[in-house]
C-alpha cells in the first residue's frame, strides 16, 4: 500500500511539474505587439472589402439559386418579390445608413496603405458638384475610402457637404450585393440616379463619377498614367443640366496597388476584353497583388500610399439642353483644371516632374 501512495505522489508530482513548465514555456512565447495587432487588423479590414466587392454578389445569387430547390425555397421568393417591389430604389436616393459611414473597420482600411484626402479649394454648400473621379485603378480604393467612408474626414474637410459615389449599374442587379450599396451611399452611374441626387435633395451634395470606368482600368499598371476622358463628355452634360460645379480630383498612388497584365491593343486578348467589357460592363483584368502574407501573391492590393486632391471647382451654368458646343467648352475647361492639378502635385506624391498624364 505504501508502495502505491508513493507511486501516486510521484505522479501528481510529476504532473505538477509538467504543468508548471507547460505555463512557463508559455508565458515566455512572445505575446504581439501592438503594431502586430494593428497590422492584422488592418489587413483583415482590407480583405472583408474586396471579398464583398468581388464576391458578394456572385456568392449570394449561386446560394439563392440553391436555396430554391431545397425546403427553403420561400426565402428566394420572398427576396426576389422583394428586389421587384424595391426595383427602383437604387436610382431613388437608395437606402444610406449614415452609421457605416463611421465603423471602426474603415480607419483600418484607410491606415492599411495609408488614405490620405488633402483638399485644396473650399466647396460651398449653397452649390451641388460632379466630382471627377481619377484613375480608375483596379478596385477605385481612393475613391471608396475617401468619398464613401468616413475615415479620411471629408465631412469635416468639406462642411456642409455630403459626398456620393457611382458604381456599375449592373451591381445593383446582384441580390444581396445591392444592400451593401446601397446602405454605403454607393448609386448607378446611370443619368437618372445622377440627377436625382442632383435635383431632388437639395445642395450641398457632391457626386463622385470614376469617369474613366472599366476602359481605364485595362491600361492601369505602375508607373503609368493613362486617362479614359477625351470623349467622356456625359458627365459635363449632366452638370450643365443641374449647375453642378465640375470638381477634378486626383488619387495619386492608385495605379501602384496591383499589378497588372497589360496586353497591347490590336492583341486577341485585349478586343476579348473589350468585348466583355460591352456585354457584362467590366473588363477582366489578370492582375495580382500580396496574399496573407507579405511575400504571398494573392488578390490584396499592395500595402502603398494613396493621396485624393480635390482640386478647384469649375463654375458651371445651368442649362436645361446643353449644346454640343457648350458641352465641349466645359469639358476643356475641366481637363484644364485635371492637368494644373495633377502637375502642381505629382512630385508631393511620389511623382517625378517628368511624369505626364496621358489623355486618351
Amino acid at each position: 500500500m505504501k508502495t502505491i501512495i508513493a507511486a501516486c505522489s510521484q505522479n501528481l508530482s510529476g504532473s505538477r511539474a509538467s504543468i508548471q513548465t507547460a505555463l512557463r514555456t508559455l508565458l515566455a512565447v512572445p505575446w504581439p505587439s501592438q503594431r502586430d495587432v494593428r497590422s492584422a487588423l488592418q489587413l483583415l479590414a482590407v480583405l472583408q472589402w474586396v471579398l464583398s466587392f468581388l464576391l458578394l454578389g456572385t456568392v449570394s445569387l449561386l446560394l439563392l439559386t440553391y436555396l430554391l430547390f431545397t425546403s427553403l425555397w420561400l426565402i428566394p421568393v420572398l427576396y426576389l418579390a422583394w428586389i421587384i417591389f424595391d426595383w427602383d430604389t437604387p436610382e431613388k436616393g437608395g437606402r444610406r445608413l449614415p452609421c457605416l459611414r463611421r465603423w471602426t473597420v474603415w480607419k483600418h482600411f484607410r491606415d492599411y496603405f495609408p488614405v490620405k484626402l488633402v483638399k485644396t479649394h473650399d466647396l460651398s454648400p449653397r452649390h451641388n458638384y460632379i466630382i471627377g473621379s481619377h484613375p480608375h485603378g483596379i478596385l477605385c480604393v481612393g475613391a471608396f475610402c475617401n468619398f464613401i467612408t468616413g475615415s479620411t474626414g471629408f465631412e469635416e474637410l468639406f462642411p456642409g457637404i455630403r459626398s456620393f459615389l457611382t458604381t456599375l449599374a449592373g451591381n445593383f442587379r446582384l441580390p444581396v450585393f445591392r444592400e451593401y450599396l446601397m446602405s454605403g451611399g454607393l448609386f448607378p452611374v446611370t443619368r437618372r440616379a445622377i440627377g436625382y441626387l442632383l435635383s431632388q435633395k437639395g445642395t450641398g451634395n457632391a457626386v463622385a463619377i470614376v469617369i474613366g470606368g472599366a476602359a481605364e482600368s485595362l491600361s492601369c499598371r505602375p508607373g503609368v498614367t493613362t486617362l479614359i476622358l477625351k470623349n467622356r463628355k456625359g458627365f459635363v452634360r449632366m452638370a450643365l443640366r443641374h449647375g453642378a460645379f465640375l470638381v477634378p480630383s486626383f488619387s495619386f498612388g492608385e495605379n501602384d496597388l496591383f499589378r497588372q497584365v497589360v496586353f497591347e491593343e490590336g492583341s486577341w486578348m485585349r478586343s476579348i476584353q473589350r468585348r466583355f467589357q460591352k456585354m457584362i460592363g467590366f473588363a477582366p483584368c489578370l492582375f495580382y497583388g500580396r496574399g496573407l502574407s507579405c511575400r504571398s501573391r494573392g488578390f490584396l492590393p499592395y500595402a502603398r500610399p494613396i493621396t485624393t486632391v480635390v482640386g478647384e471647382p469649375v463654375a458651371v451654368p445651368k442649362v436645361e439642353n446643353p449644346s454640343r458646343e457648350l458641352v465641349d467648352r466645359y469639358h476643356e475647361l475641366y481637363i484644364r483644371a485635371l492637368l494644373k492639378l495633377f502637375n502642381e502635385n505629382k512630385t508631393k506624391y511620389g511623382m517625378s516632374e517628368s511624369d505626364e498624364l496621358h489623355i486618351l
